[in-house]
């Protein structure tokens, strides 16, 4: 078995090195979400954009389908707003006291990565190994562990970083129901505490305008709609793209950072390019 700290510096050396590339992603540079993965909440401060990402925590992201497409969303205020911290929102009470009619959560905290995961490792510190998996930043252990464990995978949770969409809870871990947060700062000490499943790749200065407040006196900032990208009729649907963390563009800006960043470097320093039209 390859020592997990000799497979960390050779991903490092491997990220670090390589041909430089265009300033710009190229057509090859981008990807196509699915439509079902994108989540799109329209707020009185403007629109933001989530992707969902199902592998890391399916039953949440199932949620998150069901209670958009119920219309629970529709009209909620974002009732505890801190500024370097997060936006919360989803109670259909509006007070950060209720939930919906469905049944809690079973934690999601970590999930387990197979080979043919869509993670992109950016970093290996201490054993571990940073990166994304679609748009949302991950840590993992290290994958040469995956031939020592029981299942040919590795252990990996998503890290809070700014954008970076979680559920909410009470002090049982397995309270989720529908209540969720967008995070306006990056702040990994939730790590592992609280499920990660989407992150918001267009509308993060919006989130980061919202009327903040432990509780938000009123008037309270809302979100008027919220959709799936799937659900919203062909007319009037965004054509959004997103730049593939396996593409060449995407690996020359991980240089860059860590040759600007040095070893303060972290996956939270990298924005993913969005369009939208």
């Amino acid at each position: 078995m390859t020592h997990p700290l000799a497979a960390g510096l050779a991903l490092a050396l491997a990220v670090v090195a390589g041909p430089a590339v265009a300033a710009t992603p190229g057509a090859a540079d981008w990807r196509t979400p699915a439509a079902d993965d994108i989540l799109v909440i329209d707020t009185n401060k403007g629109r933001v954009i989530v992707e969902l990402i199902p592998e890391v925590a399916p039953g949440h992201v199932a949620r998150i389908r069901e209670l958009t497409r119920a219309g629970v969303y529709d009209g909620r205020t974002f009732f505890r707003v801190i500024d370097r911290f997060m936006a919360q929102t989803g109670d259909p009470k509006d007070t950060g006291d209720g939930a919906s009619d469905k049944p809690n959560l079973k934690a999601e905290f970590t999930f387990r990565r197979a080979a043919d995961s869509r993670f992109v490792a950016v970093a290996a510190p201490a054993g571990l190994e940073t990166g994304l998996l679609a748009s949302l930043p991950v840590v993992s252990q290290a994958w040469s562990w995956h031939d020592v464990t029981s299942d040919g995978k590795v252990a990996a949770w998503g890290t809070y970083c700014p954008g970076v969409v979680g559920m909410a809870r009470d002090e049982d871990q397995n309270s989720a129901n529908s209540q969720f947060f967008l995070m306006r700062q990056p702040y990994p000490s939730l790590d592992k505490r609280y499920t990660a499943f989407g992150r918001v790749i267009a509308g993060l200065e919006t989130v980061r305008a919202v009327k903040t407040g432990e509780p938000v006196t009123a008037p309270q900032d809302r979100m008027l709609k919220a959709r799936l990208l799937s659900d919203i009729p062909a007319a009037e649907r965004p054509k959004i793209r997103i730049v593939d963390p396996k593409g060449p563009w995407f690996q020359a800006e991980v240089r860059q950072k860590r040759a600007l960043r040095g070893a303060d470097f972290s996956v939270c320093d990298i924005d993913i390019p969005v369009q939208v039209q």
